[in-house]
């Protein structure tokens, strides 16, 4: 399956990407399939439409093309899906990124996950050098999750995480902030999630994709949420960054780190250097936007890589500034595409 490429394998060091706004593209997301095991009301559609298996980037084109961004700077991957690990073979991806952490070229190769092939998978992530994983989860309450999952068993979620946590893999906590769904046991979920050891990431509802429902009647703004949560915490505002778009605060009373990620109430594009990679090739700059460049037909044009780099440095010339979600315009959404696509 894996050919020998010494042109990837080297990874040359080159003139670094930089987008029109001066800023550094240092961090890529990848997402290696549009399959997921569960269906988040705020994702998916129930009945979804996934894309062939003949339109998806092989391992070996997904590891070329890493190899590509690596060249030219990137210093962190994040691969993700739909569930990334429910993709056949995806650990023979992970063992061949690996070498990058080896050969000291990439910082961080971490993934975000649902959490529900964590048991299964934990163990080998740990051994080929992923040090924290995301893990999205919104409710610890069974019937609660199985409700926003349409068909998730929350303990198979929690013992993954466990599982995680006894390979030595730091797992931060991803909820989605859904009003009237899961608004309510916020401020438990991070004394629980802190408690653990977690730091724990509350994020708005982004308007990516047709769903049944409309997502005004889901969108809970991060400042209504964090007003409620100070009236049982005390936050203190941390400068840390973690490559994303979190802004950080620290909880007295807990002492863990809590993060927003305010996408339509305070978007983050001022400090963007991340593009997004869909298991189809397609290059998107900015998650909020439909701009993208087809690096499936570069790669498959030529077996060098001068081809799909030029693209790559042609799209990153093309970042826009921002994006411009705004909740009360996003019906039925505002960019078709599902996160499932996209990458999450």
């Amino acid at each position: 399956m894996w050919g020998p490429r010494t042109d990837a394998d080297a990874v040359p060091a080159v003139a670094p990407l930089i987008d029109p706004f001066q800023r550094a593209i240092t961090y890529l997301r990848i997402s290696v399939t549009d399959r997921c095991d569960l269906r988040c009301v705020y994702c998916m559609s129930e009945e979804m439409n996934f894309l062939p298996k003949r339109d998806l980037l092989t391992l070996e084109e997904l590891d070329r093309l890493c190899a590509v961004f690596i060249g030219r700077g990137v210093r962190k991957l994040r691969i993700t899906g739909g569930e990334p690990l429910v993709r056949r073979d995806i650990m023979h991806l992970f063992r061949r990124l690996s070498r990058h952490l080896d050969s000291g070229a990439l910082d961080e190769l971490t993934l975000t996950t649902n959490g529900t092939q964590l048991g299964r998978f934990a163990p080998e992530l740990a051994d080929l050098g992923i040090r924290r994983v995301n893990v999205s989860l919104d409710t610890l309450d069974p019937d609660k999750f199985r409700a926003i999952t349409r068909r998730g068993d929350l303990k198979v979620v929690l013992d993954g995480i466990a599982a995680a946590q006894k390979a030595g893999i730091k797992v931060k906590i991803n909820a989605v902030a859904l009003k009237g769904v899961n608004e309510d046991e916020i401020a438990d979920m991070i004394a629980w999630a802190h408690g653990d050891g977690m730091d724990m990431t509350l994020i708005e509802v982004m308007p990516l994709g047709e769903i049944e429902g409309d997502r005004t009647d889901q969108f809970l703004p991060l400042s209504v949420a964090r007003a409620r949560l100070e009236s049982r915490y005390t936050m203190t505002p941390l400068p840390d960054r973690t490559g994303g778009p979190a802004r950080y605060v620290r909880i007295a009373e807990t002492g863990g780190r809590l993060g927003f990620i305010t996408p339509l109430t305070h978007n983050f594009c001022e400090s963007c250097n991340r593009v997004r990679l869909t298991c189809t090739g397609q290059l998107y700059m900015c998650l909020g936007q439909e701009d993208a460049a087809d690096l499936r037909a570069a790669l498959r044009a030529s077996p060098d890589d001068a081809l799909v780099t030029q693209a790559v440095i042609d799209a990153i010339a093309r970042k826009p500034k921002g994006h411009d979600f705004v909740i009360e315009r996003a019906r039925p959404a505002a960019v078709p595409r599902h996160m499932s696509v996209t990458g999450g």
